[in-house]
Parts: C-alpha cells; sequence; structure tokens
C-alpha cells in the first residue's frame, strides 16, 4: 500500500491535539512507528490520525538559556580556577546523545558519550563506568508508559523502564555512595518511584510526563559545576528542566566540582 506519509517524515497527532512533533521511524500495516523530535517517547499511530508537519526547528532556546544560566551563577572569572564533574553519558538515541554532548561542549563540561540500546545498558554499563570513572552517569534513551494497562506501579507496563532500572542496579554494584556517584535515569513517562528506588539520584517521570531530550544533561551540567562542599536547591533545579518536577524529580545532592587557587 502507498502512504502519503512516509519514512522520514515529521507528523503529529490529531487525536493528542498535534502536541508533539514526531519522526517516522517506519510504517507497517498502517500503522506508522514514531520518535519525539524533542521528547524521549517512542510511539505508534494510525497512519489516517497524522498530518505532516514543514519547517520543523528543534526547542533548544529554553535550553542554551539553562545553560548561559548555570554559566554565570557558578563560574565567576577570578583568580581561583576549577575542575568541573566528569560525566559519562549512555544514550539509547544516537540523535539526542548529539545534543546533549553538544550542549556540554557549550557549557565547557567535559563528557564522554556512549551510545548503547536500552535493552544493552545492564550488560555494558559497568565496564564504561570502570573505563571512564565518571562522577556523574545519565542512563536514559526513550521509554512510554502503556497507560491502556493500567497499573504504573507495574514495571512491566513500560517500554523500557526495567532496562533503566538494571542499569541503575549494575551501577550501584559498582559503588554504592550517592554522593560519590550521581546517577540520572529514565526518559519519558518512566517509572520514577522504582528508579529512585533502585539507586538513582534522579529520575523520570513522577507524573508519566514527557520530557525534553536535553532535560538529563541539563541536570548533569549543573552538577559538574557546582561545588562539591555545596548543596544544590533541588526545587530550582528541577525548574531549569523543560517540563519542572513533572518531568524529573531527585534527592538533594551535593555538586561535583573542585575548586583551586591560585588560577
Amino acid at each position: 500500500m502507498i502512504y502519503l506519509i512516509k519514512k522520514g517524515d515529521y507528523v503529529s497527532r490529531n487525536s493528542y491535539n498535534n502536541d508533539i512533533i514526531f519522526l517516522v521511524l517506519n510504517i507497517r500495516d498502517d500503522i506508522a512507528y514514531l520518535k519525539g523530535v524533542d521528547v524521549r517517547l517512542y510511539a505508534d499511530s494510525s497512519v489516517d490520525d497524522l498530518v505532516i508537519v514543514n519547517n520543523v526547528e528543534r526547542d533548544d532556546e529554553f535550553s542554551l538559556e539553562v545553560k548561559e544560566e548555570i554559566i554565570e551563577n557558578v563560574l565567576d572569572r577570578n583568580e581561583y580556577f576549577y575542575l568541573p564533574g566528569k560525566i559519562l553519558h549512555l544514550d539509547g538515541d544516537g540523535d539526542y546523545l548529539k545534543r546533549c554532548m553538544d550542549f556540554y561542549k557549550l557549557a565547557n563540561v567535559y563528557a564522554v558519550g556512549k551510545k548503547v540500546v536500552e535493552e544493552e545498558l545492564k550488560t555494558q554499563i559497568k565496564d564504561l563506568l570502570m573505563e571512564v570513572k565518571p562522577d556523574i552517569v545519565i542512563i536514559t534513551g526513550h521509554d512510554a508508559y502503556y497507560n491502556k494497562k493500567g497499573d504504573k506501579d507495574n514495571v512491566n507496563n513500560y517500554k523500557n523502564s526495567k532496562n533503566f532500572i538494571d542499569a541503575v542496579k549494575e551501577a550501584r554494584m559498582y559503588e554504592k555512595s550517592h554522593e560519590k556517584l550521581i546517577i540520572i535515569a529514565g526518559a519519558c513517562q518512566s517509572d520514577y518511584e522504582e528508579l529512585i528506588k533502585a539507586g538513582a539520584n534522579f529520575a523520570s517521570s513522577p507524573k508519566r510526563v514527557n520530557i525534553h531530550a536535553l532535560d538529563p544533561a541539563i541536570i548533569a551540567t549543573t552538577l559538574a559545576l557546582t561545588e562539591r562542599n555545596k548543596q544544590i536547591d533541588l526545587i530550582k533545579l528541577l525548574e531549569k528542566t523543560k517540563y519542572g518536577k513533572d518531568g524529573v524529580g531527585g534527592i538533594i545532592t551535593n555538586g561535583m566540582m573542585y575548586v583551586g587557587y591560585p588560577r
């Protein structure tokens, strides 16, 4: 069958008031398989429910404002020198990973990025932690809560939450202390409570909403550029993310940056 909408098109869904722009990954038997352009979400939809979106622009303006705020508030240009925390970013999506790596570069934070599909996170994370020895690790990619199945407390009702949870547990076997290794885990609509129980410092999504592609990087960069003896303002930190406390939550944590003298 020939469809007006094809693989590679940008679309939105009429039944959801066209609230999210997706990239069409594939079409099979009248069902389109979709990936969020700005949110870490996989979805599928009837082709008949989709409309093509032209002139797509990525929603990264807010992240640039956040980056400027992070730099301005943390680093005063005096005779001290700064050693920000090191970030290991594991992402199931190469496009999102690149956007996050560009963000770290703009913020002058050292980060190592690895594309690891969600199903392989558990088996690869320990070796990568031993190799990079980061202060902060991000475990993310795509997720979705299948609310048609009902129970949000059942981890099997999520696309990738179980993979993220298993990876967090492996990371905590590598380093038990929440202060020595900060873990940021989850994607759109992930099982927030179970990720926190597994050992994450920060996780998505308290209200099972979508999160922006750059939200994990915003959290990590703020922590990397906050002094080790300084406790973060948790509420203000969450407000820097796209959807605030509905999208990401966590525990009060100290920063991971050393400050020295003289420059």
